[in-house]
This record gives structure tokens, sequence and C-alpha cells, in this order.
């Protein structure tokens, strides 16, 4: 699709559409629509300005086993996976141009949920899940198995084939992106997939739900739950769940693990938390580019992002130039109302999270970190979720703000004298997802790039989606404790498949 296609149109009034919304939150069970059963109530403010937006009710474990039944009924009786790999492949293609269609929708649910600028959901969100869901359906015939040494009196040969019931838990600060890449890969190599969203952020999987049903996936197929942790419990510990798929925090991650050996040894997927190094170099190129992609890096969607480069290692000799470069970057960066088409820096997921952020921020200034920024979050309306970018230097490898994941706007600023100091820095915590460095040298970008812990490392770019290869192609995955499992690329959709070995004798 045409670039100038995905550009929100500057007249419309998105506060007013905004406002004219009915928020309602069901789950799909077996096609079905249906009210999650708990008694409790969840309650989702606005990130923008604090008021409550929706609340629902939060599913049960009756409804985890019901919409687990379905998904097994589904896959047993062969409606969804016996179909041929085509039929699969242009079901996947309708879903994905029904998005397009209520692009402008997904794109309002997408900032009101999370808080981020209505043109970064309209350019960014919605591309990037068409894209993945096409990627998927174009590459699902693209999985072959492997013949070995055939001779005149035997025959040898892997089959792949569907896992089953895949449960997808996804995370809150892509959701329409995170559930497509739950999705894709898993119907297109033929399994029925329960997920589950956020609970901060139900919006947008309520109406790909039913862009689902109308896209002529079958029934049960595809399920989705609305609710909290004990949604995501149920089917990590569900023995009827053969996968679990899982995008969020390295905390819940290891409550995966554990709850995937406590019962069926489930296969899991685990992208989990980042500490990304963004490392620059003596022999750097271009300082204003660098500068450019490390503020980009560190804070697009309000730095609430895995792959946040949220350290900054700077050579000793070019540390001050490039400062000054970065601040006078960072300086157009303040929070503005989402739902502005020219806003660029929006507002934090929810009320909970604002303080965790500021909480990290006060922590680096005791620690004795020095801030280069503003500390004004008061933001553009009263009771929003905001918090300006911060840049901290003199910041000790060991200190909070350089080991834990805060995934907000923060960045911390470290110093290295050569190569080995470098490598050491970015490997001393425990992630091990992304990684930047910015060289000239071929030679040193080789040696850097294989001594990094980190399962993505991009050389002289700022990886940042919106410039980056296109959805699916590269298959990426965590080392350490950023997870385990690849996403992306064919290894990603193989990892919804098992293998059978068989053996012909004549």
């Amino acid at each position: 699709m045409a670039e100038a296609s995905w550009h929100p149109t500057p007249q419309l009034d998105w506060v007013k559409r905004a406002s004219t919304l009915r928020l309602e939150i069901v789950n799909l069970v077996n096609g079905n629509e249906r009210a999650p059963s708990g008694a409790k109530l969840l309650e989702k403010f606005n990130p923008r300005d604090g008021k409550l937006l929706y609340q629902f009710q939060t599913s049960m474990h009756e409804d985890v086993d019901s919409a687990v039944a379905a998904a097994r009924d589904a896959f047993s009786d062969g409606r969804w996976w016996r179909q041929s790999v085509q039929c699969r492949a242009e079901a996947l293609l309708r879903l994905a141009a029904l998005i397009e269609q209520h692009r402008e929708e997904f794109a309002l649910l997408e900032s009101l949920d999370t808080g981020k600028p209505i043109r970064d959901a309209f350019q960014f969100d919605v591309p990037r899940a068409i894209a993945t869901l096409k990627f998927c359906a174009a590459a699902a015939d693209k999985t072959p198995g492997q013949v070995y040494g055939a001779d005149l009196t035997s025959l040898s040969f892997q089959s792949r084939r569907a896992l089953g019931v895949v449960g997808g838990i996804i995370g809150w600060n892509f959701p329409l992106v995170l559930a497509a890449e739950k999705i894709g890969p898993a119907l297109a190599m033929g399994n029925s997939i329960v997920l589950k969203p956020s609970e901060l952020t139900s919006l947008s999987a309520v109406m790909l739900g039913r862009l689902a049903m109308q896209s002529g996936i079958p029934e049960g197929v595809l399920n989705i739950l609305h609710g909290g942790s004990t949604v995501g419990d149920a089917l990590a510990r569900h023995r009827d769940v053969d996968m679990i798929t899982f995008t969020g925090s390295s905390q819940t991650g290891r409550r995966l693990l554990v709850a995937a050996g406590n019962t069926n040894m489930k296969r899991l997927l685990l992208e989990c938390g980042g500490k990304a190094p963004n490392i620059v170099f003596d022999d750097a190129p271009d300082l204003r580019a660098v500068a450019s992609g490390v503020v980009a890096r560190a804070f697009w969607n309000q730095g609430q992002v895995c792959t946040a480069s949220s350290r900054l290692l700077v050579h000793k000799s070019v540390k001050e130039e490039l400062m000054g470069l970065v601040l006078e970057c960072t300086s157009v960066f303040f929070p503005g109302d989402p739902l502005r088409v020219d806003t660029s820096f929006g507002a934090l997921v929810s009320a909970g999270h604002r303080e965790k952020v500021l909480g990290y921020i006060e922590t680096a200034k005791a620690d004795g970190a020095t801030l280069l920024t503003s500390e004004d979050s008061r933001g553009p309306l009263p009771g929003g979720y905001y918090v300006e970018p911060a840049i901290f230097d003199e910041v000790s490898r060991d200190r909070r703000i350089a080991q834990e994941e805060i995934f907000g706007p923060v960045l911390a600023v470290l110093t290295f004298a050569d190569d080995d100091d470098a490598v050491s820095i970015a490997n001393g915590t425990i992630y091990g997802l992304s990684a930047i460095l910015w060289t000239t040298d071929l030679s040193r970008a080789h040696r850097i790039s294989q001594a990094i812990n980190a399962g993505w490392v991009v050389v002289n770019g700022t990886a940042t989606p919106r410039g980056g290869p296109g959805a699916g192609i590269l298959s990426i995955g965590g080392h350490q404790q950023s997870g385990f499992g690849l996403e992306g690329g064919l290894d990603g959709l193989r990892a919804y498949t098992r293998e059978t070995a068989i053996q012909f004798f004549t």
C-alpha cells in the first residue's frame, strides 16, 4: 500500500469521534460474543486525561475452560487445519483487508487505550498488524518438511504439522500488533488459539475478533478472553493447551516457565524484557544523525518498548559533542494530547505505570546520577499520565537505572574507554534482547556484534520499526532473561508446529 495512505485526516476531530464510541468489552468463544463471567469489575482509565474510559467484568477459570474446549474441538475435527494452506492464507488476507478498511477505528482505539499519539497508531500500529498477517499468509506454504537419504529400500522424512491449541498472552504497548503477531503464525500453521490481551488494553481485540468472524475463520479457531492475571495463569496451567506464546515482562515469563513445568510441559515462546545498549564508538558516523537515532530509539512510544535503547554507551572522546546533540534532539519531545495529529509524544498507559517510572527517576537522582533534562510532567491535559523524557548522565553501571527495565522515557548515559569496556557494560545486565552500535570500522562492527548478548543487533541505524525491514522478515529471539524462541520469519512460523520423523522400509 502506498505510504501516503497512512496519514490521518488532519481535519478529523478525533476527540469528538472518541466521544461517540460505544466501548464494550466482550469475550469471543466458539464464534459467539459473551460477557466475562467474573464478578470483579476492572476499570480502565484514559491515559489522555485520567477519566474512566470503560469497565468490564473479568473472565474466570470457567471462561478459560470454555474457550480452550472450543479451540480443542475446532482443532480435533479439523475444520481449520484440514483446509488447504491456500484457504487458510486467503482467510488471513481477508482479515488483513478488513483491518485496513477499519484503520481509522483501530488507530483511535489504540490511541485511547495506550495513550500513544494517534499519528503513531495510524502510521505504525495498524499498518504493522496488516503487514504481519500478510506475511504469515504469504509464507504459510514455505515451511516444508525434509527428505533424507532415500535409497531403493527405505525412505526417511520429517513431517511438520500444527501443534494444536495455542494460548497467546500479550502486553499492552502495541495491542493490535502483538495480537497479529500471535494470531498470524498460529493460524497460518493450522492451530487454534485462545488470545488474552492485557487488561489495560482490551479495545482493539474486541474489534479484531469481530472482523475475524467476517473473514471466514471458522468458529472456535480464534477465541479471545479479557481479564487480569487470573486468566493468564489459568491458560498457562491448562493441561489442554499445547503452547503458550507470550510477550511481556521477564518476571511474568519466569512464572510461565513454572506453570508449564508443573502441568503438561507445554511449549513456550517467550519474548520478555530488555535493557538495550546503544553503543557509540569514537569513529561513529555523522554524530547528528547518531543523536537523532539515539533519541528516536530511546523515546519512541514514550519508551514503552521492550527493544528500547534505554542505555546510551558512548566513548569518552565523543561524549561531550554527542550529548549536546542528543539534548538538542530531545528538546522537541514533549508530551502532547494523543488525539492531536501533530502530537509526537503521548502519555503512559496507566497511573500505576506513571508512578513506577517517576519512582525510577527519583531513585536515579538519589543514586547520584545527573539529570540533564527538565522535570515538568504536567502534560497538556489535567489528570493525564504524562512524563517528559529524562536523560541521566554519570550513571554507574550497577545502579538500578542501568540494570532494570523501566519501560518509560528514561535514558541512562554511561561512558566507556575501549571496545572491551563497551562490551562488558553492554553485557552487564540480565537481559539480551537487542542492541545498536555505531561505527565506521567494519571489522569492529563484526567483532562487537558477535560479542554482545542480544538476539537482534543493528549497526549504524535506529532500527525503529518505522524505518526497518517489513514485518515478519527477520526471526528474532531473546538471550538470557529476555526469553527464548524465535518470532518472525520462517523460523517464527515453524515455532507453531511439531515435527515427526517418519521412516519407510520395503
